[in-house]
């Protein structure tokens, strides 16, 4: 009993003294509200006023202007010109005159078909086939072109050449004796021009003589 009342004295004791501690002791100061940060501030500086520009002094001289030539505008540089002559341009031969005579050897092909079917009669001593010892033979043959048009609309035809066989075995002077399209004619005549004979013959000497030839255009024996 005595123990417990001691125990309670030392503890009451320890209770005070703490107490009495805790009073001696500085006391915090209470931190006071925060203080607000100073915001820099930026003076603007005005410029001072521009100074008034000097007034331009002209001077005024009395003198008068010197004469200035004018400038001549550049020359330009002579271009060369060159003379082409067009290759389309075609020289018209001139006419003979009225009296010179036609060459011997000339050809004339008729343009229009003669009405009495038969050709020019320029040739002299010209013999029909009935009066010969010996007929002109065909030593060269050359076919006759099928016109385009024609062979294109599948026409078929027959054209009667008449000419002359010289004494040399050339056709002289084509004409047509007949013919059963006219668009045949002009392959006829231009294929006889081409054919190559031996002369009639009479009296052992080479004649001219007239003969008739006929040409086929036949789509099949092209």
């Amino acid at each position: 009993m005595r123990r417990d009342f001691i125990i309670a004295i030392l503890v009451s004791l320890l209770l005070h003294g703490g107490m009495a501690l805790t009073s001696l002791l500085p006391k915090e100061k209470a931190e006071g509200p925060p203080k607000s940060e100073e915001v820099p501030t930026i003076e603007i500086m005005t410029p001072p006023p521009p100074e008034p520009e000097e007034p331009e002094v002209v001077e005024n001289t009395s003198e008068a202007p010197q004469d200035v030539a004018p400038l001549a505008p550049p020359m330009q540089a002579d271009s060369i010109s060159a003379v082409i002559d067009s290759p389309f341009v075609q020289q018209i031969q001139a006419p003979p005159p009225p009296g010179l005579n036609r060459s011997v050897g000339a050809i004339t092909i008729p343009t229009g078909r003669p009405v009495t079917g038969s050709g020019g009669n320029s040739l002299k001593n010209v013999f029909d086939l009935a009066s010969l010892d010996q007929k002109p033979e065909a030593r060269v043959r050359i076919k006759p072109v099928y016109p385009f048009e024609m062979r294109r609309s599948g026409l078929k035809g027959e054209v009667v050449v008449g000419f002359i066989v010289d004494s040399n075995g050339d056709p002289r002077e084509p004409y047509i004796v007949r013919s059963s399209n006219p668009g045949f004619e002009e392959a006829a005549i231009q294929s006889i021009m081409k054919w190559k004979f031996k002369p009639g013959k009479k009296g052992g000497a080479a004649v001219n003589t007239r003969v008739q030839q006929p040409l086929n255009f036949n789509l099949d024996a092209q």
